[in-house]
């Protein structure tokens, strides 16, 4: 007779039940301890924070999605697994564990074969049960369901069309946010949505329709975020991200003139005063503006030329 493989006992019935679908976000507090065992080998309240999954995303412990999808919203309830469902929790509870500690990636072991045999995952009772599978039981108290459509997916979470939809909204709520002059918000929107933007592209041939449409959608992002960098006198962020407009798009005045501010706060002189010329022969509406930032360079160097005589003079 085959073993069943998992089974459940309510502890507290649910509020109600929710069809979950693939790219819902469920978080969950759990319990885990060896089956017939009062000793807890994990409690997610004593660890950084509840468990979340996106349901269809290939989580290791596969039995997890199976369990949530049992279950309703504010249910707590205890499952009984098989321990062929649980080969994969060492590992899981390792993650959570070093996570929990504040372990940094690249100080977690590779646990390649040779690593498990000689030296183990680096916690001994999660040693013991990779080397002893056992059943195990999972106090589960299911708190939070959101569908897709109902929270703010991240990055790695969207699609090809959702990056590029998200892009757009990223754009205009950022916009919304530099007209109210929250600038460090603003920015933070648009470096987000470039990127998503940037992904989408490395998936393109440089320079076909496609990544050409992608670097189109790109030029007005680098441009609000050179903005916001100018206003933070971030100047070589300024110049760095206008020279990437400029190698997309040669004549673009917005560009040339942001880099030209740049370049006079950083004080390149000359490349500012060629930057403004530039943007001047190709908008003649920017005549009187750019007589004005022309002006004010002569005038600094007037003055910087006065204080360097002085203190050549001090020198002698």
């Amino acid at each position: 007779m085959e073993p069943m493989l998992i089974r459940k006992e309510i502890i507290s019935a649910g509020k109600k039940y929710i069809e979950l679908k693939p790219g819902t976000r469920v978080k969950f507090h759990f319990q885990t301890r060896r089956v017939n065992s009062t000793n807890v080998i994990d409690d997610s309240r004593k660890m950084d924070k509840p468990m979340e999954l996106v349901l269809g995303k290939k989580f290791k412990l596969e039995v997890w999605e199976v369990i949530v999808q049992k279950m309703s919203l504010n249910e707590i309830a205890k499952f009984t697994v098989h321990k062929s469902l649980c080969t994969q929790y060492p590992f899981i509870s390792k993650t959570l564990r070093d996570i929990g500690v504040g372990k940094k990636n690249e100080e977690r072991r590779h646990c390649c074969g040779m690593t498990l045999q000689n030296e183990g995952i680096g916690y001994d009772d999660l040693d013991d049960l990779l080397k002893k599978p056992v059943d195990l039981e999972f106090i589960i108290e299911l708190f939070s369901i959101e569908l897709p459509e109902e929270y703010e997916k991240e990055r790695w979470q969207m699609s090809d069309d959702e990056k590029l939809l998200a892009t757009n909204t990223l754009r205009e709520r950022g916009n919304r946010h530099y007209k109210v002059q929250h600038y460090t918000e603003a920015e933070n929107c648009y470096r987000e949505a470039l990127g998503m933007i940037e992904q989408l592209m490395l998936k393109e041939k440089p320079h076909d329709p496609e990544w050409q449409e992608l670097a189109s959608m790109k030029t007005p992002l680098l441009l609000n975020f050179a903005q916001c960098r100018l206003i933070a006198a971030d100047y070589y962020a300024v110049i760095e991200h206008c020279n990437e407009v400029l190698t997309i798009d040669p004549n673009n005045v917005k560009a040339l003139f942001r880099r030209a501010k740049a370049n006079a706060g950083a004080w390149n002189p000359d490349a500012a005063r060629r930057d403004f010329k530039e943007a001047l022969s190709l908008d003649g509406a920017l005549k009187s503006t750019v007589a004005k930032e022309l002006k004010a360079i002569e005038d600094q160097q007037r003055e910087r030329n006065v204080q360097e005589r002085v203190y050549m003079q001090k020198l002698f």
